[in-house]
C-alpha cells in the first residue's frame, strides 16, 4: 500500500518511538502468529515497538501486529511505535 523504504532494522532504532491511535492504524498482514502472540519474550529478539509507515495521511502497521492485538484486549487505544514518514516523492 506504499513504496518501499528499505529501512534496516538498524535504521528504524534510529526512529523515535511515540503514541499511535489504535483506531488510526491500517494493518498489513492478514495472518497473526499464535504462537508469537502467546510468547512474553516474543520482543527479546526484535524491536519492542511496533513500526508504522506513515504515507498519504494513512498509518499502515508494517510490523507489530501481535503488539497491537495485546494492547487492544488490555483495552488500551494508543501503541507506542516507530512511525517511518513517506515523502509524497517516494512514489515516483
Amino acid at each position: 500500500p506504499y513504496p518501499a523504504h528499505g529501512m534496516t532494522q538498524r535504521e528504524w532504532a534510529d526512529v523515535p518511538p511515540q503514541q499511535v491511535r489504535l483506531d488510526d492504524l491500517v494493518t498489513t498482514k492478514h495472518q497473526l502468529d499464535l504462537a508469537m502472540l502467546l510468547d512474553e519474550e516474543s520482543t527479546f529478539f526484535g524491536d519492542l515497538f511496533a513500526h508504522v509507515v506513515s504515507w498519504r495521511g494513512e498509518f499502515y502497521l508494517e510490523d507489530g501486529l501481535h503488539r497491537a492485538l495485546r494492547a487492544a484486549l488490555h483495552q488500551r487505544e494508543v501503541l507506542h511505535a516507530r512511525v517511518l514518514v513517506l515523502a509524497q516523492e517516494a512514489a515516483s
